[in-house]
């Protein structure tokens, strides 16, 4: 149970803190990520907020990842819907202050991709599934055999496009982030001196046949009594 409620709460600060980075750069009014470009051009035409987009594209893309035949965990549940609700927190509330010139814009924005990479750290070390995102270009990856590299560009080049056509924000942050992030990732890994290949994950499917185990065995002893 202890190792249970630490991994959950090793999930939650990652979560809460993948919301402060998104909501840096968001605030930093450079441009948004090519993500969030989406998100807010879905917001604009669907008139709900940035978190709600965020949290409905999740969910289309869990059940897309799961069709596709990639495993659901239950951070890529709680990363689908608590990202956004976090994010919705911190935006309409006013927590983190909006940028006003270019050079605080671009430390607002770069730190809130070193954010992202410790936010990263933490949820992905909790080992309970990817988020949605990863999920897709995992299983694009697979199913195309192309690169990593290839497929999310691919990707995040689709939903800047459609987002940009939707309204959102497209400035030069767009850029910088869309070539920086991996790099603030990279950094935050080598902080805290962590490799992504050590992280055995536990799914959903998982915990079921656990379960299913457990009932059947129980089943047995009520029997055997």
């Amino acid at each position: 149970m202890k190792t249970v409620l630490q991994r959950l709460l090793r999930l939650f600060t990652g979560l809460f803190l993948y919301a402060v980075g998104i909501v840096l750069t968001i605030n930093a009014s450079l441009g948004l990520s090519p993500w969030d470009v989406f998100h807010q051009g879905l917001s604009n035409v669907l008139g709900i907020t940035m978190g709600q987009a965020s949290i409905g594209v999740g969910l289309i893309l869990v059940i897309a990842d799961s069709l596709l035949g990639e495993r659901i965990g239950w951070g890529t549940l709680c990363n689908m819907l608590f990202i956004g609700l976090f994010m919705d927190l911190l935006m309409l509330n006013g927590i983190i202050p909006v940028s006003k010139g270019i050079v605080p814009g671009l430390l607002m924005a770069s730190s809130g991709m070193f954010v992202i990479g410790i936010a990263s750290y933490f949820y992905i070390g909790a080992g309970l599934g990817s988020g949605p995102r990863d999920g897709m270009m995992v299983a694009l990856t697979k199913k195309t055999g192309r690169s990593v590299r290839f497929i999310r560009n691919a990707i995040e080049l689709c939903v800047l496009v459609i987002g940009y056509f939707l309204g959102g924000f497209v400035g030069f942050g767009t850029l910088f982030m869309a070539l920086a992030v991996g790099y603030f990732v990279q950094f935050a890994f080598k902080l805290f001196k962590f490799n992504v290949k050590s992280v055995q994950h536990r799914f959903i499917d998982d915990d079921i046949k656990l379960l299913a185990v457990l009932f059947s065995d129980k089943k047995k002893d009520i029997n055997a009594e």
